[in-house]
């Protein structure tokens, strides 16, 4: 049966990596909870500063969280692919900044990862996979989260968001973010990503937390891997999951911000 819910799941997770979450939350870090159906989900955050530029983008930093339950304790479905368009004023910024391969994090813990492509390092955070095997209870397994900057070729830029899982499961689970300029009215960018299975289809993401807050500089400028202007007090993303139970996420949010200048 297909489902079709208010968006914000695990797939916010994605929106912080691609810049999308700009419009979680104005002021200090927030959190809503909703309830659709069997599905529970809590997710909040914030960015600073709140007050913007109106006409040249700005550094700015980023906090999320999310939780997803079944109201009745089941096992929740899991991620499949998520599409996301994000406000044109809004975008992701890698010029000059160091990449790393899939490649060269795919078979790695996390403390191996973080030492092989430590200068590609854009974002960190946690996170839990509930994972249900056949006729055996749902176990809860933790790992680091870490987005490493994959690299622009042409007009598209690659994340990877790398965890890595210890026992029952064992093994590092790489997903990959493909963000490219797009020319839809208010939305400027696209962000497209395909999320591996998780212990042959058993696992299932409950909780993440991540922060993105990089700044760097490149020939003796300034940069920031995320960048935001307010050019009239709003700020728009949209976009749509699905899950390997055929269901669908989709929605868009609309947020304010304060324009300066």
């Amino acid at each position: 049966m297909r489902r079709y819910l208010t968006i914000f799941t695990a797939a916010v997770a994605l929106l912080a990596v691609v810049g999308a979450s700009f419009a979680f939350a104005k002021g200090s870090f927030k959190t809503t909870t909703v309830r659709q159906g069997n599905l529970k989900t809590t997710f909040g955050g914030g960015f600073s500063p709140q007050k913007l530029p109106k006409k040249k983008a700005s550094p700015i930093s980023l906090k999320v969280l999310g939780k997803i339950r079944t109201v009745d304790g089941t096992h929740a479905p899991a991620l499949k692919t998520f599409n996301l368009e994000t406000d044109k004023n809004g975008f992701v910024n890698t010029k000059g900044y160091p990449t790393c391969r899939s490649g060269q994090i795919t078979a790695r813990k996390s403390k191996d990862a973080k030492k092989v492509c430590k200068k590609a390092l854009i974002g960190t955070g946690k996170t839990t996979v509930g994972v249900e095997f056949a006729d055996q209870p749902e176990i809860d397994v933790d790992s680091e989260l870490l987005v490493f900057n994959g690299g622009t070729k042409g007009k598209t830029t690659t994340f990877y968001i790398h965890a890595f899982f210890n026992a029952p499961i064992t093994g590092a689970i790489v997903t990959t973010v493909k963000i490219k300029k797009i020319h839809k009215g208010r939305y400027g960018t696209l962000a497209e990503a395909s999320i591996p299975e998780i212990a042959n289809g058993a696992g299932s993401v409950k909780f993440f937390k991540l922060n993105v807050n990089k700044k760097y500089k490149f020939k003796g400028k300034r940069y920031s891997i995320l960048n935001l202007k307010c050019r009239d007090g709003k700020v728009r993303a949209r976009g749509e999951a699905k899950f390997d139970d055929g269901t669908k996420m989709k929605g868009s949010v609309l947020l304010p911000c304060t324009p300066k200048g």
